[in-house]
């Protein structure tokens, strides 16, 4: 993630329209976009697509930015927001039409790869979503806990409490591979 600094000078030198500021803006932001996508819809193909559309709508109005030292959050709320509208238009479209909500069946990478990619996916489902974020934003894209507590607007303390107890609630219904059967 880049410094607070950083990126309120991209904004700002693409508020001038400097197309170069706007692909480091991509380039920076669309995997943590990502990962929040996924955090609230649970399913790669709609997290990328959210992702996606969300980020070209933040840079096409990235005028309306007032705070451009936070535009990480301010995308990533974006990206929250219609994560969720995206997910109760696939519900009613999936109650409309009869179908089950297969989580990326049929994709390459199947078999053993994709089942755990399933059971993962499942797994995240019993957290709540902010605990979701701060486990894909911590675990899958690095992020540090100041990171994470300025995209999400909450304190350090209470990322480091989010990620706890979303590992913890992830090893109970996973199955901790770090416990062995028999206790001393």
């Amino acid at each position: 993630m880049l410094e607070p600094a950083a990126t309120a000078d991209l904004v700002q030198r693409a508020w001038r329209g400097e197309p170069r500021a706007f692909d480091e803006l991509a380039r920076a932001f669309l995997r943590p976009a990502y990962s929040v996508a996924l955090a609230v819809l649970g399913r790669h193909a709609d997290a990328e697509d959210v992702a996606q559309e969300a980020l070209v709508t933040a840079l096409g109005r990235i005028d309306t930015c007032r705070h451009p030292e936070r535009f990480g959050p301010w995308l990533l709320q974006g990206v929250r927001n219609r994560a969720r509208k995206w997910r109760a238009r696939r519900r009613l479209a999936d109650v409309a039409t009869g179908v089950a909500d297969p989580a990326d069946e049929g994709r390459a990478g199947d078999g053993e790869r994709g089942a755990l990619r399933r059971q993962i996916l499942s797994a995240l489902e019993v957290v709540t979503p902010v605990q979701r974020e701060v486990v894909l934003l911590h675990d899958l894209e690095g992020w540090t806990h100041a990171e994470i507590a300025a995209a999400l607007e909450i304190s350090e303390v209470g990322s480091r409490q989010h990620l706890f107890n979303a590992r913890r609630a992830l090893r109970a219904r996973l199955g901790d591979p770090m416990q062995t059967e028999e206790t001393p």
